[in-house]
């Protein structure tokens, strides 16, 4: 005769109990994600300052390029980055363009972490 064992499962035995729902839906997320991209990388931390930095909180693309030793399509790639992030806004005045920050963007962005 064979013995039968029987498992009974309990709740520390259970595999893998669902969390719940994300606290970030897919949207939200990757918008975040962009923003954390378009930050990591030193040249635009570095953009981001300068315009920061800048007289009346704007700075020409022109001013941009010595102070970071890059070429200007170098410069506008990254500049451009900013902006689809929600972080720069960008002004055409003649042939310059002036870029400044978006108001309330970095905060939003030190919120968005805090909230993670």
């Amino acid at each position: 005769m064979t013995a039968v064992h029987t498992l009974e499962i309990t709740d520390v035995d259970a595999c893998c109990i669902p969390a719940g729902t994300p606290a970030l839906g897919v949207e939200e997320a990757q918008s975040k994600a962009q923003v954390f991209k378009a930050l990591a990388d030193p040249n635009r931390l570095r953009l981001l300052s300068i315009v920061k930095a800048s007289d009346g909180g704007e700075a020409c693309v022109c001013d941009l390029t010595e102070p970071l030793e890059l070429g200007q399509p170098t410069v506008s790639h990254h500049l451009k980055i900013l902006m689809d992030a929600g972080l720069l806004n960008r002004e055409k005045r003649g042939t310059w363009a002036y870029y400044s920050l978006v108001p309330g963007a970095l905060d939003a962005v030190a919120a968005g972490v805090a909230g993670l």
